[in-house]
């Protein structure tokens, strides 16, 4: 043999090894990641191959499956009342991939995953049965904000206190998941994306905006948990006008009228005064009232329950004028509705903070336990005692302050209001916020709200938390004490 001859056949047999190298090497270690990758059409063949399991909401399902004609893919994902608990369990599209529970639990709800497999099915491979997601909303709840919200423009959220369970979460303007579940809706979801009202965002969870003046009872609490004064009814050293430290400019109530000099933080709650929490911020600094927002869960970026909040923020690296824009809930302070409902979550339950979340089992097919959500998974927010006081101030909030129209006969209500400044100096319309807890008085059965309205439509002048948002959360309490 010659000399070329040999070194081409050298050369042809290192390339057959390096073939059989590159075959060995993607059979034995990429195979389940290329299985698993989002571009494979095999594995969304495979995922739409069968029906997939279900949402549950008190015991029905609220989702569901159906034969598709023509394509590979067997099934597609429908949905009942889809604009309903949109924001519970966002979207399953063929097209466009899953949000929410739809995406955290893709694996449960299509039968690929591991927890799924019996030993008979690991050994063949076989394609389990699809699991299901048990979820804590309540149907009444849930259908209450959604009718009480209407066309207006926002979001609500209700906790059970003792438990954490979410038993409502309402996003408006809501959508239809089933518009977009299949390959061929693509005008649909560019109308969606291209709704300046952004409905496939949840405003529940990920759009945190200015909480205003319910913020207050996180500044009442700061104040209270670190000795500023001794209780809700000890009066503040509050002047009227209060022009904010290092600066001529004044913070102004929002009634010129209101007994709102040196008040008592209930008096400030009932009347929603400004001085009062502008200043208590000022006195207390912005390194205890940061610390009591992140007891209550600002500034925390691992929110899960389990569709992950967008984080609720409270501030850093303030002047002292600054600070005290943050007393009312303005300057740079942020939060969502979840949140603000975590705190009257944590006052109504004597100041323990259970953990929220809105599913309380992963099933398989046959019922038995793949998750199991345990509730009460509690976290000491403030004392017995400062919770215990600010459910007073709260209750004077409702049934002699700005709060009035979430009262409930036969219940204890307490709340707060809050109105905050949206655009530069207030261009566009406020938010109305309101947030609350109620006590059945017969039964001891509880919940706690919370309820933005970002736009309803009304002229700027007419916006108030007690106007907009409070009949919202009025509604949504007495469904859930009816449980």
């Amino acid at each position: 043999m010659n000399k070329t001859i040999r070194r081409a056949s050298v050369f042809s047999l290192l390339l057959v090894l390096a073939l059989l190298g590159r075959a060995t090497w993607v059979q034995a270690y990429q195979a389940r990641a290329l299985a698993d990758d989002d571009h494979n059409r095999r594995k969304t063949i495979a995922q739409y191959a069968q029906p997939l399991g279900d949402i549950i909401v008190a015991g029905s399902p609220v989702t569901g499956s159906k034969r598709t004609e023509g394509g590979d893919l067997a099934y597609k994902r429908t949905y009942k009342g889809g604009d309903l608990y949109s924001a519970v369990t966002g979207y399953g599209s063929q097209a466009y991939g899953s949000t929410q529970l739809e995406g955290i639990y893709s694996e449960v709800l299509d039968g690929t995953d591991t927890r799924l497999k019996n030993p008979l099915d690991a050994l063949t491979g076989k394609r389990s049965a699809p699991g299901n997601v048990l979820t804590t909303i309540d149907p009444a709840v849930q259908k209450a904000a959604s009718e009480a919200l209407g066309d207006d423009k926002g979001a609500a959220v209700a906790i059970d206190p003792k438990s954490g369970q979410i038993l409502g979460m309402v996003s408006s303007p809501s959508y239809d998941p089933s518009t977009i579940s299949g390959t061929t809706d693509g005008d649909a979801w560019q109308k969606l994306l291209a709704d300046p009202d952004k409905p496939l965002v949840n405003r529940a969870l990920r759009q945190p905006l200015a909480p205003g003046s319910t913020f207050k009872l996180v500044v009442a609490a700061a104040a209270l948990e670190n000795g500023l004064y001794g209780s809700v009814d000890e009066p503040t050293k509050s002047p009227v006008p209060y022009t904010l430290p290092g600066t001529s400019t004044v913070l102004k109530n929002e009634s010129a009228t209101a007994p709102c000099e040196n008040a008592t933080l209930r008096v400030a709650l009932q009347y929603s005064c400004n001085n009062v929490f502008g200043k208590v911020a000022a006195d207390l600094g912005q390194d205890k009232v940061r610390a009591m927002a992140e007891k209550f869960g600002f500034n925390t970026g691992k929110l899960d329950v389990p569709v992950r909040a967008s984080k609720s923020v409270y501030p850093s690296g303030m002047d002292k004028a600054q600070t005290a824009l943050s007393g009312i809930g303005q300057f740079e302070v942020t939060a969502t509705p979840l949140q603000i409902a975590m705190v009257s979550a944590a006052l109504a339950n004597g100041g323990e903070l259970a953990a929220p979340h809105m599913v309380s089992k992963v099933t398989d097919a046959d019922g038995g336990t793949l998750e199991d959500f345990e509730d009460g998974d509690m976290k000491r927010i403030v004392s017995s005692s400062t919770a215990g006081q600010l459910r007073s101030a709260m209750v004077t909030v409702v049934e002699e302050g700005t709060g009035t129209n979430a009262r409930i006969d036969g219940a204890e209500v307490g709340g707060k209001t809050g109105t905050a400044e949206n655009g530069v100096d207030n261009s566009n319309t406020p938010y109305a916020w309101f947030t609350s807890y109620a006590k059945d008085d017969s039964d001891g059965q509880e919940v706690a709200v919370a309820v933005i309205v970002e736009d309803s439509g009304s002229a700027a002048s007419e916006v108030s938390g007690n106007g907009l948002a409070a009949p919202i959360a009025q509604k949504m309490m007495k469904a859930a004490l009816q449980r």
